[in-house]
């Protein structure tokens, strides 16, 4: 890991500055050095060489549901899950300071926002929605170009930190609109100072390909007392039709969650912890 010295936290995240991933980190460690990535692999190939103190990202929208990528990275790469956030997600239209909303033709933003937004851009006469690399960098481009026929949606910092006007505020379908952030460091990592507890863990495993065997797993984790809150499931690579199983669980102590680990290793073929930590 880099050297304790560095006065400012260095945190990956994929996407830009300003973006929801950014907000996260900002609720959960304040202000630090955010260093944008185009990809969530080299978010975490910067984790793993040490050029960064930890990384942010998302795992599971309330409405789009997980970011299966981030699941496949969490299991392929020697990185753990120290905390989890829940971050509420607005979505705002932004445009270059001065432009009306009649000026407006286009609008641009990460897909997965304007879906979430269908309703009223479906309703934005003489506009049509375009998918963009992210949502901060729709407005980072916005500005940078001087549109002032296109607008952005993206959160509200995206705004503060490239001088945008909001339009449009709260532009979302649904109110009910979150998304669960991990902090990842490297495996090898100090665990970092100051967390709560932990009492919830994260893990994946793989059974054997015959009838009963997931059954038999999940059996393990009840009988050792264990509250399941989460199961997702990706294909192995290869072999089709068999699966890596992803669960979370909410324990009451460090014993309970070995004895559960300890079980699910009587009946699986491969079993990789990701994280222990507190539930947001």
């Amino acid at each position: 890991m880099p050297s304790s010295n560095r006065s400012v936290r260095a945190i990956a995240i994929q996407g830009e500055r300003g973006s929801n991933s950014h907000m996260a980190v900002l609720e959960m460690l304040g202000e630090v050095e955010i260093v944008p990535c185009s990809v969530s692999a080299e978010v975490v190939r910067a984790v793993l060489h040490g050029e960064v103190d930890g990384a942010v990202l998302p795992i599971e929208n309330s409405l789009h549901g997980s970011v299966a990528e981030h699941y496949d990275l969490l299991l392929e790469n020697p990185i753990r899950i120290d905390r989890e956030s829940l971050l509420r997600i607005r979505h705002n239209l932004m445009v270059v300071p001065g432009v009306r909303l009649e000026e407006v033709r286009s609008v641009l933003s990460h897909p997965v926002a304007l879906s979430q937004c269908r309703r009223y851009l479906a309703a934005l006469e003489g506009a049509h929605a375009l998918p963009f690399y992210d949502t901060a960098g729709s407005v980072k481009h916005i500005m940078a170009e001087g549109l002032r026929d296109t607008a952005g949606v993206a959160p509200a910092l995206a705004a503060k930190v490239y001088g945008a006007e909001i339009l449009v505020a709260g532009i979302e379908d649904h109110v009910e609109n979150y998304t669960r952030f991990h902090l990842l460091h490297r495996a090898d990592a100090p665990r970092p100072e100051g967390l709560a507890p932990p009492d919830k863990l994260s893990v994946a495993f793989a059974i054997q390909h015959r009838p009963g065997t997931l059954v038999a797993a999940l059996q393990q984790l009840a009988e050792a007392g264990v509250d399941l809150t989460k199961i997702e499931s990706r294909p192995v690579p290869g072999k089709p039709w068999e699966y890596v199983f992803y669960v979370d669980f909410r324990f009451a102590d460090a014993a309970s969650a070995d004895a559960a680990l300890l079980a699910l290793k009587r009946e699986c073929s491969m079993v990789k912890e990701l994280g222990r930590y507190a539930a947001a």
